[in-house]
């Protein structure tokens, strides 16, 4: 069975826009207009869980293995960062004092005024990293932000092939209870549930409906009537809520709520709209990201936690505009140069742990 390159190509276009989100609202938030940083979020992770959804099978063994494989690659992926973390703390206190580069990580705004600068490791953050408790890398602080997507996947991708081996012929009836549940969640704000059962009941719906929609290509009548509903959902969303609701969008996002699902809509019309529809005949820079998705998704956290040092002595030398778009793209390439980085770190952990087997396997 060939590849179907507008995944990949659709996972490429979602990476690159993670990418430009972090840029504008991590350190764009020195010098990048609101409005700006606010139309980011058109094409957000929503993207990515319609894509598991629209790969995903009912084999439930298959799945535990490519999530099985997923973790021991995030693991061999925060134990090199968080070496790399108290590395760069130890240079960086070797060349700079410990005042210096405090008031530094003081000037990226007030979430990093607390960071600690030491040389201490904090060997009970990577117990907490391997259990999903993402506790902030000091250095590079933008990773961290980012994992929350990560552990909701996994909650969500157990769920969801839970449905579709168990209950393949009913799964209109669980998009209808995800329904159901965030409705419910937003009209009682009250009994929004902590942690991540709200971001499970919407983002769980995303992938059943993409599922569904497998294979299948949306009618060219049908299309202009979804982008209508769209048009309706953000008028009306700006006449209850008010045109400060724009501002507010990012808010809205931890946990997802009614303004960023209308948000978001655009986006995931979009991505159905061009499914078996846009046809990919060759590999691209684009379809490589999408490839290596979750390689440039680690990186981009190192990436877009380093572009800070180039923000800061730049951010009052030129235009707003122009120094986004070299940043943006700088961005890009510094993760495209970590993400070779990481595959070749997780290649040598994979081996490390085949030796130990082996090893081990020996002795028994």
């Amino acid at each position: 069975m060939n590849r179907d390159l507008y995944i990949d190509f659709a996972k490429g276009l979602a990476t690159i826009s993670i990418i430009f989100i972090h840029t504008a609202f991590w350190s764009g938030q020195l010098y990048i207009p609101a409005e700006i940083r606010v139309f980011s979020l058109v094409f957000d992770v929503a993207l990515f869980y319609a894509l598991s959804g629209i790969t995903s099978g009912s084999n439930i063994e298959k799945t535990l293995y490519r999530l099985l494989k997923l973790q021991i690659t995030y693991m061999i992926f925060v134990t090199f960062l968080f070496f790399l973390d108290y590395f760069f703390k130890v240079f960086g206190l070797s060349f700079f004092s410990l005042e210096w580069l405090q008031s530094f990580y003081s000037t990226f705004g007030s979430k990093y005024s607390a960071i600690n600068i030491s040389a201490e490791p904090q060997w009970q953050n990577l117990g907490n990293w391997y259990l999903h408790q993402y506790i902030n890398a000091d250095t590079f602080p933008v990773v961290m932000g980012s994992f929350w997507y990560l552990r909701v996947y996994f909650i969500l991708t157990v769920f969801g092939v839970l449905i579709l081996r168990f209950f393949p012929k009913h799964i209109n009836w669980f998009i209808g209870i995800c329904v159901a549940l965030t409705l419910l969640f937003n009209i009682f704000p009250e009994i929004y549930p902590s942690g991540q059962v709200g971001y499970v009941a919407f983002y769980l719906c995303i992938f059943l409906i993409a599922n569904k929609m497998r294979g299948k290509k949306i009618p060219t009548k049908t299309i202009p009537v979804l982008y209508g509903v769209v048009a309706t959902a953000l008028i009306w969303m700006f006449w209850y809520y008010g045109n400060e609701i724009f501002y507010k969008i990012n808010r809205n996002k931890f946990p997802p709520k009614i303004p960023y699902i209308i948000w978001s809509l655009f986006s995931l019309v979009t991505l159905f709209v061009f499914y078996n529809r846009l046809k990919i005949t060759k590999e691209n820079f684009i379809t490589y990201i999408g490839k290596n998705a979750i390689f440039f998704y680690f990186a981009q956290g190192i990436s877009s936690s380093l572009i800070y040092f180039l923000v800061a002595p730049l951010k009052d030398n030129m235009p707003w505009w122009l120094l986004m778009v070299l940043i943006y793209a700088f961005n890009i390439l510094i993760a495209y140069a970590i993400s070779a980085g990481l595959k070749k770190v997780d290649d040598l952990g994979w081996k490390i742990l085949e030796f130990l087997r082996r090893k081990t396997a020996a002795k028994i």
